[in-house]
């Protein structure tokens, strides 16, 4: 072999060389892309998973599955997509199996969610009170609204306080009802322990899903208010003595819903806000500290 043809062999090795190497980092940088947050969730916690799909065209958005559960996700920004996961007191911590699919690619993925103790409260219901059930109707509507899972993204930024009372009850404390462990229970939400008739204010734009009333049945919640913020994300406001608002209105951050008060299964005037990620009962307390955008 010349000199030449040598030098020309060596010269295409090369040049094959980098394209391949090139080949495979642009390969690298399209492949699924997939972001969890918190960096160490505990139980509680709503955990992010933000997904960069390598093929912009899919037909379908990605889906998440958890635990043998599939959520789906919703687009954010071009071709990122995102969904919410939640995590609750009643679950153990440990390590959690994510499965991601986005068109033909699937990607495995494990996250530790870390322990939380919760509180242990002994309540005493008055005769009246005790033993005081839901209603098919009030049940039904409830779960109707915490199914939902709208398209539309109505919230930006972080959540507002809905009352101006100080905090009586914090998320997930276990209790006891007049002696008897409520085995399944624990708080699904924050109390703020606000005077009666003091406002109640949407924490985020969304769009008013359920305005429930004691006098349709709902004797456990006592006047309900539910918001759709979108995304599979809902908010809920019980034991209100007064309704500012309809079904099917759209809301903003800051806007009167409702007043304090002490309708349904309560022992005294207290706004209970929950906040509900894909039908689970979350900790409203991190919406507030930080931005879910």
């Amino acid at each position: 072999m010349s000199k030449r043809s040598i030098n020309y062999f060596k010269n295409s090795l090369v040049l094959t060389i980098a394209v391949t190497i090139s080949t495979i980092l642009a390969t690298s940088v399209k492949a699924l892309q997939v972001q969890v947050s918190p960096a160490k969730p505990r139980l509680g916690d709503t955990l992010t998973v933000v997904i960069t799909p390598d093929n912009p065209t899919a037909s379908s958005p990605p889906s998440v599955t958890i635990n043998k559960k599939t959520y789906p996700t919703f687009l954010i920004a071009a071709n990122k997509y995102r969904t919410f996961l939640p995590t609750t007191p009643l679950q153990k911590p440990g390590t959690r199996s994510l499965q991601i699919d986005a068109g033909a690619e699937t990607k495995r993925m494990s996250v530790f969610v870390g322990d939380r103790k919760f509180p242990v409260q002994r309540i005493r219901l008055s005769p009246g009170k005790a033993g005081l059930e839901a209603t098919p109707y009030e049940l039904k509507r409830v779960a109707e609204l915490k199914a939902l899972k709208t398209p539309q993204k109505y919230w930006n930024g972080a959540f507002l306080k809905p009352n101006k009372g100080r905090i009586s009850t914090i998320y997930g404390v276990r209790r006891y009802y007049n002696g008897k462990f409520a085995q399944d229970y624990y708080h699904r939400g924050v109390d703020y322990a606000g005077a009666t008739g003091s406002p109640v204010i949407a924490p985020a734009d969304g769009r008013i899903a359920l305005v429930g009333r004691v006098s349709q049945g709902f004797r456990v919640h006592g006047n309900i208010i539910g918001i759709d913020h979108g995304h599979g994300v809902i908010t809920t406001y019980l034991h209100l003595s007064r309704l500012n608002v309809q079904e099917g209105d759209v809301v903003k951050a800051g806007q009167v819903i409702g007043a304090v008060g002490s309708t349904g299964a309560v022992t005294g005037p207290h706004l209970h806000w929950g906040l509900y990620v894909q039908g689970e009962s979350v900790d409203p307390t991190p919406w507030r500290d930080r931005k879910f955008n």
